[in-house]
């Protein structure tokens, strides 16, 4: 067999593998989920997972890198586009959010999870992650558009409370708005095209120099 094609099985392989564990990891948590369930889940045995990844903390960081690189490479062309108005870019961050959270509804709640199961876990696997540098780049550029006047100066924790509490909390609650509105999916999409303006209309309030 041609080196090409095992290195596209075995690619192919890990990323099946990696996309059991995101899986259960959202599904059941970090703490709850064993190696012999994401084997299970992949349809492989465990000498073949430790051949991929030796360590649960590994696969972990291979599940949240790739949910990141999905998200990030993104928002740093967003972000750093200075020349579009704030309104159009904090619109696009919503978007690049809400396709990777249409796919993975119930990741804030996962997220969620974890920060309370160990914080400081979670801020191990960031700053391990391709994540860090990816987001410095980003704190600085806000930070610079603040500094130079273009942007009003918003401590950055409020900042990211609003936008992150804006953004989740529909995802958080989905179920619970579901029942009270009786079709889940057909609401809830509805819903958050509907709450996107909201969003941007507050972020736009906290940041647009006056």
């Amino acid at each position: 067999m041609a080196k090409d094609n095992i290195d596209t099985e075995g690619n192919d392989l890990e990323a099946k593998i990696i996309e059991a564990a995101k899986s259960l990891f959202i599904e059941k948590g970090f703490a709850e989920t064993s190696m012999s369930d994401i084997a299970a889940k992949a349809g492989i045995n465990r000498p073949s997972l430790h051949y991929y990844f030796r360590t649960k903390d590994r696969m972990f960081q291979a599940v949240f890198g790739e949910i990141v690189q999905k998200i990030l490479p993104r928002l740093h062309n967003i972000i750093t586009t200075r020349e579009l108005p704030i309104a159009e870019r904090i619109g696009s961050v919503v978007d690049t959010y809400y396709e990777v959270l249409r796919n993975n509804p119930a990741l804030p709640l996962f997220a969620m999870r974890e920060i309370q199961r160990d914080a400081g876990y979670v801020v191990k696997a960031i700053n391990e992650s391709p994540m860090r540098p990816t987001f410095v780049k980003l704190v600085d550029s806000l930070r610079e558009e603040m500094a130079e006047g273009k942007l009003n100066t918003v401590p950055l924790p409020v900042l990211l409370y609003t936008f992150y509490g804006l953004l989740t909390v529909p995802f958080l609650t989905k179920g619970l708005m579901g029942r009270l509105m009786d079709d889940e999916e057909c609401i809830f999409d509805h819903l958050i095209e509907q709450w996107k303006p909201y969003i941007v209309k507050q972020m736009v309030y906290l940041l647009a120099a006056k």
